[in-house]
């Protein structure tokens, strides 16, 4: 249990370390308030998007605009006037009256009227403005009301930095330091007092609760808000709609008995200021949408809905908003960001580039459907819950992890590449079934090459060197390989294993087989152009390729897996190759059929592999034209020169990579650049009455040679060569070097330029 567990611990380190960090850094951004405005518009945006609430039809305001200032006739509103409104809302019985005008000046005419409205009405309430550094910033209260207990309130509103109101106050110290509770707090007791209600502490804590609700005072860091100035006692304002959601008459409706006598029976009614001249036009979270312009509310309207939110949350248990402490709000910020890490964590699964986008959109969708349909509920609910942090959190994990991944990947790639072609790592890495085991069967063309002799020289070498010119040559023909879209399945010392169809198949894998080993013959000239600067002898490949079906996918156990191919075709192909001589190309009539008439061949033999029932007819490319156009250099007959003495040897043909028991001697008759003329002699004394050896090698075999002194005691070391499909006269046969040690390459080249200058 303890290793499932690490082992899962540690699949998922990407996730258990990117969320956190992200979350953390997120919840660092939010503290210094670069979210803040973010949040500040959800906030806006789902008020806007709430669906649209009843009237609060116990509250009535009676709104002065600019025709009544027109239908006063003087410019501004008289006391005589208001006092006259006043008396007229009196008759109706509300419940209490609010006068969200300021009246700490006369405006005669009417002042010593308007003085005996205020003394003799005990349910009006007046306004004074509390909130300022100097006296030009307040505004005291009207002289008549200001020794009255619960009739002035204050009307101060709180506006955010992007100008609009969000919050409200029940109450606010003034300069004295005296408890001043707000203008629409006074106006909802005067209304709840009528139902026995009345404020109480809640205990040990500094709410207030009012019937069904308790008030929780907005702390520094509550919902969207960072550090943010709580003066006084503040809540969330819970608004009923957008502006004119209140039922509204104009002041001269009422002054001209426009409106029914119980119109404002058992009502708030509030009088304010609405015109658009007025100073007392403020933004709100319904001051926006991309297709209107931002509409104002009037002051008056929003101390309507800061007292029609206490009321509905005492009586109708509407709730006032909410919202968690600083530590809910960080888990939920990492919860999001572990959703964000573990959703782009599913990259590692994902196969074509179409179903990565498909599963990426679905995701995103989902994931933002869910944060924002439950941060929207929650909304409903009255709980303002971060929904931009958790956004970026989702966002910023999948961004990081999904970096992370590709990084990865690209090591990955770049790690394995070294080892299996790019089409190889991208299967095992993209497709969803490219790590199981199994194979599929089907039609490709396999390629291999060899250097001939290489392991004789490597021999020779400390094994440094020899690394030193496999990894240089290998350079060069992975290079020609990966040009001409060839997947190398294996290097085998110096071997190469090429899949031309697979994993991906194309129409034209056999041109390109063909044209990849010109390609490859002809990058020789600059391979043996770095071995001649080293000092080392010169390299030849041989190349061979064959088409037919095979097995091809992934190899092994679950521990160790190997992508390759298995089938007799692979089998053919090797053949194939150990019949060639150094920069010759054989294929197979299979792969001639797939190539096309676009190969050029120069010759053609038939040979009867080993576990082959029938002969088979491989043929020698001279190159390839069409789109590619390569071509090998035309090699010049080979010239052999008579010794003018003969050098004895003896020789084991090969069996395979197997040296044979039985030795024969012989003798070079004959020499030339790469090759020589084989006489042979007769078997060596202890099989010399062994019928059924046979003296002469067949053409194509491999044979082991050492060179004979004049003592026979004394041999050189072990030279190898392959027997040519040359005619030759009875008891001869002719060979193509492989494999020369230097002492005898020195012997040898120095006796051809003496003959070639001297021929007999």
């Amino acid at each position: 249990m303890w290793t499932t567990l690490k082992r899962t611990i540690w699949q998922g380190r990407g996730v258990l370390i990117t969320a956190p960090s992200v979350a953390v850094l997120i919840v660092l951004l939010r503290i210094i308030g670069l979210l803040q405005s973010w949040e500040w518009g959800v906030f806006d945006l789902y008020m806007r998007l709430r669906p649209l609430e009843r009237p609060d039809e116990r509250i009535a305001i009676v709104g002065v605009n600019e025709a009544d200032v027109h239908y006063i006739g003087r410019g501004y509103v008289p006391d005589g006037v208001y006092a006259e409104l006043l008396q007229k809302l009196k008759a109706m019985q509300p419940r209490a009256i609010g006068l969200d005008i300021y009246r700490d000046l006369p405006f005669d005419p009417g002042y010593e009227k308007l003085v005996e409205i205020f003394e003799s009405t005990p349910n009006l309430v007046a306004i004074q403005k509390v909130v300022g550094d100097s006296d030009i910033e307040t505004v005291d209260p009207p002289p008549a009301l200001q020794d009255r207990q619960g009739q002035v309130g204050a009307n101060d509103l709180i506006v955010d930095a992007d100008n609009k109101i969000r919050r409200g106050l029940l109450y606010v110290p003034d300069r004295n330091g005296n408890t001043v509770f707000s203008f629409g707090l006074l106006l909802a007791l005067h209304y709840l007092d009528a139902e026995g209600i009345r404020p109480e502490k809640v205990e040990g804590t500094e709410n207030w609760r009012l019937g069904k609700s308790v008030f929780s005072r907005l702390q520094p860091n509550s919902g969207g808000y960072m550090r943010a100035d709580i003066g006084g006692y503040q809540i969330l304002l819970n608004y009923r709609g957008p502006q004119e959601s209140f039922d509204t008459v104009s002041m001269s409706d009422i002054l001209e008995d426009r409106v029914s006598r119980d119109w404002g029976r058992d009502r708030l009614i509030l009088i304010g200021v609405v015109g658009e001249s007025s100073n007392d036009l403020f933004f709100t979270p319904y001051s926006g949408g991309m297709l209107s312009l931002p509409q104002r509310m009037a002051g008056v309207e929003i101390h309507a809905n800061l007292t029609s939110q206490i009321i509905s949350a005492a009586l109708d248990d509407r709730p006032p908003f909410r919202s968690w402490s600083e530590p809910w709000e960080w888990l939920w910020i990492l919860c999001w960001s572990g959703v964000g890490a573990a959703m782009a964590r599913n990259l590692r699964s994902v196969g074509q580039l179409n179903q990565f986008l498909r599963n990426r959109i679905a995701e995103i969708v989902l994931v933002g459907t869910v944060l924002l349909g439950s941060t929207y509920g929650a909304f409903l609910w009255g709980w303002w819950l971060p929904v931009v942090p958790p956004l970026l959190a989702v966002v910023g994990s999948a961004i990081a992890v999904t970096l992370y991944i590709a990084r990865s990947a690209v090591e990955i790639r770049k790690t394995f590449g070294r080892y299996l072609s790019d089409s190889i790592v991208a299967n095992l890495l993209e497709s969803p079934s490219g790590l199981e085991l199994g194979g599929q069967r089907r039609t490709i063309t396999i390629f291999t090459s060899d250097l001939r002799g290489f392991t004789a020289l490597s021999e020779r070498l400390p094994p440094e060197e020899v690394v030193k010119i496999l990894n240089f040559y290998l350079g060069y023909m992975a290079d020609t390989i990966t040009q001409d879209q060839g997947t190398i399945d294996e290097f085998m010392g110096d071997g190469i294993l090429v899949l031309f169809g697979a994993p991906t198949a194309k129409e034209d894998d056999a041109q390109r087989a063909v044209a990849c080993a010109v390609a490859m013959q002809l990058a020789m000239d600059l391979v043996n152009e770095q071995m001649e600067r080293w000092g080392l002898p010169m390299l030849e490949m041989g190349i061979g390729i064959n088409t037919g079906d095979v097995v091809v996918g992934n190899i092994g156990s679950e521990k160790r897996t190997k992508y390759g191919v298995v089938g007799s075709q692979v089998n053919l192909t090797y053949r194939i190759e150990s019949y060639t001589t150094g920069g010759e190309i054989l294929i197979s009539e299979s792969t001639l059929k797939k190539a096309g008439d676009i190969v050029k061949i120069n010759g053609q033999k038939e040979v009867k592999p080993k576990g082959v029932q029938q002969p088979i007819t491989i043929y020698n490319v001279g190159g390839i034209g069409g789109d590619y156009n390569l071509f090998l250099s035309k090699l010049e007959e080979e010239v052999f020169f008579v010794l003018p003495e003969e050098i004895t040897l003896r020789y084991t043909i090969l069996d395979g990579k197997q040296i044979g028991d039985t030795q024969f001697e012989g003798c070079l008759a004959r020499l030339s650049a790469k090759g020589a003329q084989v006489r042979v002699l007769s078997l060596h004394e202890e099989f010399a009455r062994d019928e059924q050896v046979t003296l002469m090698p067949s053409p194509l075999n491999n044979i082991k040679l050492n060179l004979l002194s004049d003592s026979p005691l004394t041999a050189s070391e072990d030279v190898y060569a392959k027997v040519l499909d040359k005619p030759a006269e009875t008891g001869c046969f002719y060979i193509r070097f492989t494999s020369k040690p230097p002492s005898v390459a020195a012997r040898l080249d120095a006796l051809y330029k003496s003959i070639e200058v001297n021929p007999q």
